[in-house]
């Protein structure tokens, strides 16, 4: 063999025992690695919600006829006692009239039968004649007495639905929609009401929790009782359609009897303030819920990768070595997860570069800067 084939043959044999050498003393990656630590987090549930006045009235006539005037306008705010519609009174102040007659004949006839007795009492005393004519003109005067009793009933009834004719508002608050006109013919038997009235200085707020929600829910706070429990609540936050907070927080103050058998779910209210009339019935928003969780495993969302609806870390063990380790999510507070199980507090795991690890893969840990880790703490 000429010499400069046998130099290229021993660098080739020399190359090919070298590269082995070198991939085994290959360094591990150095990745970011912080240990897992508890808190105490708040976070928060949105639960679509409905809204009404505390009082809602539909106003109806109570008597039927034709009505003649409307003293207010749609969406008005009114007070107590203030008139809304004017029916038609003239049938009524006629039947009004004719049961003051009937009083009056009623009266008179008592009087007839009064002066009756009086005048048969001596005669019966004196045995002019027999007692069995008294005895039948005391029977006349109690019915005379009934009658006038009857007839005074007839009169009150007659001015009960005189007044009547006139629709006054049983609560301060604002009207709705002005269903019938001036000149229509309204009747109590009407499907519709002649508009709804309602008191919005306070307002309630209806929301359903599902049952595992409502299980949590019950288990947040202290209190033997549901309604301890309902003490112990802090305030709710409203927040509306725009997803605007509304300035002023509420209470959760009721909680249903059971559970709705179609949806599964229960019903709450909480109620808000609203002196400025801002929120109106059939408004629409969502109610925030804050739940308090103690002692929580935290873990950074960085730091999970997401494979078949299931979320995972590594963890690093005693050997540098990481494995893939699936953990339970209960929620999320700012950039991190609040974990159930997977992992404990101490647990090491890896927060960036997490894309290209494998299971087993040896790595050289090193510990979160102090800038990130202030940052984490601050999510926390």
């Amino acid at each position: 063999m000429k010499p400069l084939a046998l130099l290229l043959t021993l660098a080739v044999l020399y190359g090919c025992s070298q590269q082995p050498q070198q991939q085994q003393a290959a360094e591990p990656p150095s990745l970011p690695v912080m240990s897992i630590s508890t808190g105490n987090p708040t976070t928060y549930q949105d639960y679509p919600a409905s809204i009404e006045g505390a009082v809602n009235v539909e106003i109806r006539p109570q008597v039927e006829g034709t009505l003649d005037q409307i003293f207010v306008d749609e969406g008005a705010y009114v007070t107590k006692g203030q008139s809304l519609f004017k029916i038609n009174d003239r049938p009524y102040r006629e039947k009004l009239n004719n049961a003051k007659a009937a009083l009056h004949a009623a009266e008179g006839a008592y009087a007839n039968a009064q002066l009756e007795v009086e005048k048969l009492s001596p005669l019966v005393e004196n045995k002019v004649v027999s007692d069995y004519q008294l005895k039948a003109a005391k029977a006349a005067l109690k019915v005379a007495a009934a009658n006038v009793e009857q007839a005074r009933a007839q009169v009150g009834t007659a001015q009960i639905d005189m007044g009547y004719t006139v629709v006054k508002a049983p609560v301060s608050g604002y009207i709705g929609r002005l269903v019938k006109k001036q000149g229509s013919l309204v009747s109590p038997a009407d499907a519709q009401s002649l508009t709804q009235l309602s008191d919005v200085h306070d307002v309630h707020v209806y929301f359903s929790l599902g049952e595992t929600d409502f299980i949590n829910f019950k288990e947040q706070y202290a209190g033997h009782s549901l309604q301890e429990k309902i003490k112990n609540l802090p305030p709710v936050s409203l927040i509306l359609s725009d997803d605007s907070a509304y300035t002023l927080p509420g209470r959760v103050d009721m909680v249903d009897g059971q559970f709705d058998k179609t949806t599964a779910a229960i019903t709450l209210r909480a109620s808000f303030k609203n002196a400025d009339g801002m929120l109106r019935s059939g408004n629409t928003g969502k109610v925030r819920l804050a739940l308090q969780h103690k002692n929580v495993n935290l873990v950074p969302t960085d730091a999970t990768v997401e494979m078949q609806d299931k979320v995972f870390v590594y963890t690093v063990g005693d050997s540098n070595k990481v494995s893939k380790q699936p953990i339970t999510i209960i929620g999320k507070s700012g950039n991190n997860y609040l974990v159930k199980a997977g992992v404990k507090p101490g647990d090491r795991i890896v927060t960036t570069g997490i894309d290209h690890l494998q299971e087993g893969q040896v790595i050289k840990p090193e510990p979160v800067k102090a800038a990130d880790a202030l940052a984490l703490s601050a999510k926390k």
